[in-house]
């Protein structure tokens, strides 16, 4: 299985006392046993790069430790959020939230892994994705929480 990694999910593994973080160490852990195949992207990184020092070496100590692989932004994924946004499916202020999907869905990823029940992880946002998908002959994502994929 081939999942796409939001940030979320790389801070939640770090969030001892928040819900879903032992979910979230499972998924690493079915990383690690090879039964996921991890993606992040550029946008990931360049979302870390406003965190603190220590935040943003933790983060990128799982991906080494993971070895998930990081995408490079295609201009497919540029065109792609912004349809999202111009539809209002993501508020431009959330932009690389739209980029994040926008890659998963370019690289063929079976899932879309989502800890942002604010701005991705909700019923309106993978309704209206999947209208601009069928739109733009992509396939169907399939947004989720770690819990969804380790639990199935």
């Amino acid at each position: 299985m081939k999942a796409y990694l939001e940030t979320t999910i790389f801070n939640r593994y770090f969030e001892e006392s928040r819900e879903q973080s032992n979910e979230t160490k499972l998924f690493f852990d079915e990383i690690e046993s090879g039964k996921i195949e991890a993606f992040t992207s550029t946008i990931m990184l360049q979302e870390l790069e406003s965190a603190p020092d220590v935040i943003k070496s933790r983060i990128l100590d799982l991906i080494h430790k993971y070895k998930i692989t990081i995408l490079a932004v295609h201009e497919t994924a540029l065109e792609l959020a912004d349809t999202y946004v111009e539809m209002g499916i993501i508020s431009q202020r959330f932009r690389f939230d739209a980029l994040h999907i926008a890659m998963s869905v370019i690289h063929g990823m079976d899932c879309f892994v989502s800890l942002d029940f604010r701005q991705i992880n909700k019923w309106a946002v993978k309704a209206g994705i999947e209208v601009v998908h069928r739109m733009k002959g992509f396939g169907h994502l399939f947004i989720c929480t770690p819990a969804e994929v380790i639990y199935d």
